[in-house]
């Protein structure tokens, strides 16, 4: 059982979902003809969404959750009741939304959350005092058993209706609920740190890079500062797969129709394509993946068994349309570069390749300031074995091999049962920040599909043509989403190796900048990223704005340290080493870049 089954069985999912009826009915006594949406229990907390006469304030908040608190105390029993659907029309007949999900429900089998349901739909209410709501639940027994102490409401935040910019946009509050108010408290805590990190400010901050709506929204432009510190990560990446047996491809951003038909992508991801543009009479679709493209390439001459294994990468951009409802910052955009590579081998080189891998990216991850992994094993639903392309001799083999390679680096795993997608196993890596957050990131996918699609063949040692084994990895994801996760991990404090500005000069006066122009030709000189403050601002007012920055080193020239040439460092977290030579500044400045540390 995953950690999010094993949360939905919890009483804290219940007593959070509990707590949402309770919002719910406190925000009806407000708003008598608001209507409501959904409200599920989420990590951390809960949501509700309502349709309502005006915007919500801070005040209402503090109302609403006063109003909860009264209706904790007084202690109504959840009482669960099934219901037919002449009787749920009557009970909602006044909540258009809620006329919406029992039409759902009974159509295409899913529950008011749009999840796949696994029986007969059946329709259902939860009561509450006077307060009634269409929902499977579950819930805490009484309303007493939510402590009053230990619930919060945090913020307002718009929703489209069904996620869909088409639709009613609704307003989203959220709140959370614990057993204890010293849970509250640490949880409260943690939020604030976590806003302390997001990536939307920071990047604004640091001057690494904006979004424009005028441009479109969900596209990055990356700033100076920022495309400074994309080129050391795509340098290092380049680097690593050149040193680990990897060939680097280019590939077009747009491809004909007929490719994505032949791909299965036109079938099955039209949804998150762009709308085809016109090329002499033919459709054109701007690419959402790169692998149709790496294919090409294989298929672009005879292979032999003596070629394989293949092993070829891409930073390739690709496009995918995000309803602008779950566009967030670099974490969910519509153009975005990925790490891609495809491997293409023989069956019985396929567990050396997984082993090589799963290798590879540990140690690119690590390389980044990542130690701690929680690793998840998709696997077929053996129920439904026609489900899936390939053999099953193929699936057992590779289901086999990503086991082994997982058991071989002693790293624990949770099986997803039914969780692979229908052309093979994969191993998801995701990676945790100074939160303790997870966050997705590589993917080492098997893929039975399209080496059937476009006839993937290579000549084996009898002669024979044979169907080669493609594995999908992607390591960072994609290079914004990972660069987001990136700044909220070291809060903008960039480890040495990846700020954009390493060190800044600062000259007590303007007869010390001829100093220190010459001190930052010397450390640009060896490898360092450097900036002398020529402003007219006093030297405290420099050092903030350095610390500010967030820059790794402070190196302050004054009289005594142009006579000693000498620097006076300082450090952004406030430590002051004092003077040292350039050179020994120099040496202290390499020595962190070459071991990667934050300071």
């Amino acid at each position: 059982m995953s950690a999010q089954d094993n949360y939905k069985e919890s009483h804290l999912y219940r007593l959070r979902h509990s707590t949402a009826h309770v919002m719910a009915e406190a925000v009806l006594e407000k708003f008598p003809d608001a209507k409501i949406a959904i409200g599920p229990p989420i990590e951390n907390g809960f949501y509700y969404d309502f349709d309502l006469p005006r915007p919500l304030t801070p005040e209402d908040l503090a109302e609403i959750e006063a109003r909860m608190k009264e209706i904790v105390a007084e202690g109504h029993d959840f009482v669960y009741q099934e219901v037919s659907a002449e009787e749920a029309r009557r009970i909602f007949a006044d909540q258009p939304y809620k006329l919406e999900l029992i039409d759902g429900i009974l159509s295409s089998g899913t529950d008011e959350y749009g999840e796949p349901l696994d029986e007969a739909p059946v329709l259902s209410i939860y009561r509450n005092g006077d307060f009634v709501d269409l929902c499977r639940g579950p819930h805490v027994q009484n309303e007493r058993e939510i402590n009053p102490d230990a619930i919060k409401l945090l913020s307002v935040a718009g929703a489209y209706w069904r996620g869909d910019e088409r639709r009613p946009m609704l307003q989203r509050i959220y709140g959370t609920a614990w057993e204890t108010p010293e849970e509250l408290q640490e949880f409260l805590a943690w939020r604030e740190e976590v806003e302390k990190r997001d990536h939307r400010r920071l990047v604004k901050e640091l001057d690494l890079l904006s979004f424009h709506e005028e441009g479109g929204a969900g596209l990055a432009y990356w700033h100076p500062k920022g495309g400074r510190i994309r080129v050391i990560i795509e340098d290092y990446w380049r680097k690593l797969h050149l040193d680990g047996g990897y060939d680097i491809i280019f590939t077009p951003h747009i491809g004909r129709a007929q490719l994505w038909e032949t791909s299965g992508h036109l079938d099955f991801y039209r949804d998150g394509m762009y709308s085809p543009m016109d090329v002499d009479g033919q459709d054109y679709y701007i690419k959402p993946m790169n692998c149709p493209f790496h294919i090409l390439i294989y298929k672009s001459r005879r292979r032999s068994y003596r070629d394989l294994p293949l092993r070829w990468a891409e930073l390739g951009t690709v496009y995918r349309y995000e309803r602008s409802g779950v566009l967030h910052g670099l974490l969910r955009v519509r153009g975005f570069t990925q790490d891609d590579a495809h491997i293409f081998c023989t069956p019985e080189q396929i567990e050396d390749e997984i082993l090589r891998v799963l290798d590879f990216s540990l140690n690119l991850l690590r390389g980044f300031g990542f130690e701690q992994f929680k690793v998840e094993l998709s696997v077929r639903d053996p129920r439904t074995p026609e489900k899936y392309a390939g053999a099953d001799e193929m699936w057992e083999q590779a289901e086999g091999s990503l086991v082994r390679a997982l058991e071989a680096r002693d790293l624990p795993y949770t099986r997803m049962e039914g969780e692979a997608v229908f052309y093979g196993p994969k191993i998801d890596i995701k990676i945790k920040d100074a939160l303790g957050r997870a966050w997705q990131c590589t993917t080492i996918q098997f893929d039975f599909n399209l080496p059937e699609r476009f006839d993937l063949t290579y000549t084996g040692e009898d002669g024979n043509p044979h169907r080669p084994y493609m594995v999908h990895r992607a390591l960072l994801g994609s290079l914004e989403r990972f660069f987001g996760v990136l700044v909220e991990h070291y809060g903008g404090a960039f480890p040495v190796w990846l700020a954009p500005v390493q060190a800044v000069l600062i000259p007590i006066a303007d007869r010390h900048l001829a100093y220190a122009d010459a001190v930052a030709e010397q450390l640009r000189a060896a490898g360092l990223r450097v900036e002398v403050n020529a402003s007219g601002d006093r030297m405290q007012a420099k050092i903030r704005d350095a610390q500010m920055q967030k820059v790794p080193y402070m190196l302050v020239i004054g009289d005594r340290e142009e006579k000693a040439g000498q620097v006076n460092l300082r450090l952004r977290d406030g430590k002051v080493p004092g003077a040292m030579s350039v050179d020994d500044f120099i040496a202290l400045a390499q020595e962190a870049v070459a071991e990667k540390r934050t300071l």
